[in-house]
């Protein structure tokens, strides 16, 4: 084991304006990670399997020509100011109607056109990693406040890699941040990753619409395609959020490829993790379900749903939020 991370940046391809975009690459115990500072995204994580072979087993793009061409699977990126849907673009807060950009059809999804997806970052070293910030003015996307908003990457000892989220606001907000990472354990090029197993620590999902916007009701996951408490073959069709039994005690999550042996973890202070299987890949980069995405973050369409955790942020607080996705070999 090391005694910590070697963490290096360098200049990567810029946006078609112009606008430069740099590399961060972190490295500690067999696991590398590398950052955008466009989109705050993870590029690539490389860990080795149980023939101890390193492979990439997080899809990403050589350059940013090919995200800004490919935007809408949101590879590897930090997703915000409110991740997952938000119903008919608009939302109540202390008895005012906000109405934010919609872009899936009528609602509003992953922070609109141009989310912190489409961002570039500051970015500077921090122990065992890279933190990086970005400004949201007030009326961006619709959304109020100007919220300033943190991500730091990290590895911790045996190559986890930390992902902590700060943000504080100047008026009364919606927050709801994830990371969108794709993983195939078997090796990022590899194909389909349905057969992976997946367990997941959840009892209960929210059963969403045909728009993908929750109905309110609590479905219990007992007898049904959704139920993942015991490890099983992912097969196709999920883009559902679970309700986590508990956050930030155990893995909420475990994803195992059983040909390479490579594990992943994941633990979170979140209350929900969104399942999906990215059918709609069309092989323009990749093939169907070529990739799992384990998105933690809170429900769709709470700020319309008062049953649901709150994503309401007010000035004088901050929100902390961490994931962490850890690595090994069976």
């Amino acid at each position: 084991m090391t005694t910590g991370t070697a963490v290096n940046s360098e200049d990567f391809s810029p946006l078609a304006d112009g606008t430069a975009v740099r590399r961060w690459t972190l490295e500690r115990d067999g696991t590398r990670v590398r950052v955008l500072t466009y989109g705050a995204l993870v590029q690539s994580v490389e860990v080795p399997g149980r023939d101890g072979t390193r492979t990439g087993v997080a899809l990403g793009l050589p350059d940013t020509a090919g995200y800004e061409t490919y935007a809408g699977p949101y590879f590897g990126a930090l997703v915000g100011r409110y991740a997952n849907r938000i119903a008919g673009s608009s939302f109540v807060l202390d008895g005012r109607t906000h109405r934010v950009t919609p872009n899936e059809g009528r609602n509003h999804v992953h922070g609109g056109t141009r989310g912190f997806d489409k961002r570039v970052w500051d970015a500077e070293e921090v122990p065992d990693g890279v933190r990086l910030s970005l400004v949201s003015e007030d009326g961006e996307e619709g959304f109020p406040g100007r919220l300033e908003v943190s991500v730091t990457y990290t590895l911790d000892a045996g190559g986890a890699l930390r992902i902590g989220y700060r943000a504080t606001t100047d008026a009364p907000t919606v927050l709801n941040l994830t990371n969108h990472t794709y993983w195939n354990l078997a090796g990022a090029d590899s194909g389909s990753a349905l057969g992976h197993r997946l367990r997941l620590a959840a009892g209960r999902i929210t059963p969403a619409d045909a728009e993908a916007i929750p109905t309110g009701e609590f479905a219990a996951v007992d007898g049904t395609r959704f139920d993942f408490r015991e490890p099983k073959p992912v097969g196709a069709g999920y883009d559902t959020n679970y309700v986590l039994d508990a956050t930030g005690d155990g893995p909420a999550a475990e994803l195992y490829d059983p040909a390479s042996g490579r594990v992943l973890t994941v633990t979170t202070t979140e209350p929900g993790l969104q399942l999906y299987t990215a059918d709609h890949f069309d092989g323009r980069p990749f093939v169907p379900c070529g990739g799992i995405a384990l998105e933690t973050q809170h429900f769709p369409d709470s700020p319309n749903r008062p049953e649901f955790p709150s994503t309401v942020l007010r000035p004088g607080e901050e929100f902390v939020s961490t994931t962490v996705y850890g690595f090994s070999v069976r």
